[in-house]
């Protein structure tokens, strides 16, 4: 089923922090595995606007470059990708502070290609609080006014990893679907990176989308099984309705990049009680093929499984996208 399937990953970690072999490996992997669009985090809350433009510029010549590879920046792009074998690459932000305080630089980026931007990465910034924050403030002002220039130019809202009362102050101010392109529930895993069943409601009653993450210690399984990823989009399902969940794997291509960045970041973005000094362990494209037996086993119907590898994110892209 996969390989008939448009299958979209919203959130694999990307940037220049890993190396470039492993990086061509995993464009490969999920070429094999039949990805149809890769969602690629070329920035994130501590990017500036110099090192912004330099990643994107960066990610846009790896797609000129490639025969294999497309540039995704309209629904009608996926389907090509689609149609012709190839693998469709999207960009978006893990945080908003590669805006600054500037709006007019969404139109931008947006023209760049970047397609969804999630507010705040785990700390605070102008426009909210992270998921790890002391704090847990609402919505900045500054926040609502780049919330409705988002939904001005067609790029999607996405509140993975931000704090809860920013989360569920960005769902009363927003007017288009809203998503949480890699999240997983607390009710299978109380982690302070998942989400509550509230948050869940909030985001199916916007006509958003929740992408299920494939981190082990956001998974509870520190071998990030593809059973306890069903477990998850199980839940999400049961709870949601099958037709708001999709993927969101984040799964890694250079664990040792990774480690670095990590370092470079701090105790303030990975505090002591996320668990992020265990082992690490990501589930990778390739297990979406195992996923789909087991969506299969379990009695979901072909249209809600090829809803959840793909066509969810492809409805809601065409609701936003302009």
């Amino acid at each position: 089923m996969v390989a008939n399937s448009i299958v979209w990953d919203m959130t694999i970690p990307w940037g220049n922090w890993g190396r470039k072999e492993l990086k061509h490996a995993a464009v490969q992997d999920m070429r094999a595995t039949g990805y149809t669009v890769a969602s690629l985090t070329v920035a994130s809350d501590d990017h500036d606007l110099s090192s912004t433009i330099s990643a994107i510029a960066q990610e846009r010549i790896l797609v000129r470059d490639s025969d294999d590879l497309i540039l995704v920046e309209t629904v009608e792009d996926v389907k090509r990708a689609h149609d012709e074998g190839k693998l469709g690459l999207s960009f978006h932000f893990q945080g908003t502070v590669p805006v600054g305080r500037d709006l007019n630089l969404v139109e931008t980026y947006y023209n760049l290609g970047v397609r969804h931007m999630l507010l705040a990465y785990n700390q605070k910034n102008f426009v909210g609080d992270g998921c790890h924050e002391l704090t847990d403030a609402g919505l900045s002002r500054f926040g609502g006014e780049l919330i409705k220039e988002m939904e001005r130019v067609g790029m999607l809202l996405d509140v993975s990893h931000t704090g809860y009362r920013t989360c569920m102050d960005a769902f009363e101010t927003a007017t288009a679907p809203v998503i949480f392109s890699h999240s997983n529930p607390k009710s299978v895993y109380d982690h302070p990176r998942n989400i509550t069943d509230d948050q869940i409601r909030a985001c199916v009653a916007s006509r958003g989308v929740i992408g299920v993450n494939g981190v082990g210690i956001f998974m509870g399984d520190a071998t990030a099984s593809s059973e306890t990823l069903f477990k998850c989009v199980d839940y999400l399902a049961e709870l949601a309705g099958p037709e708001h969940v999709g993927l969101g794997l984040d799964s890694i291509y250079d664990l040792e990049g990774l480690y670095r960045l990590a370092q470079k970041r701090g105790r303030t973005a990975y505090p002591e009680d996320g668990g992020y000094e265990t082992e690490m362990n990501f589930a990778k494209p390739s297990q979406v093929v195992e996923l789909t037996a087991l969506m299969l086993s379990a009695g979901y119907t072909e249209d809600q499984i090829k809803g959840i590898l793909g066509q969810n994110w492809l409805r809601v892209c065409e609701h936003v996208w302009k």
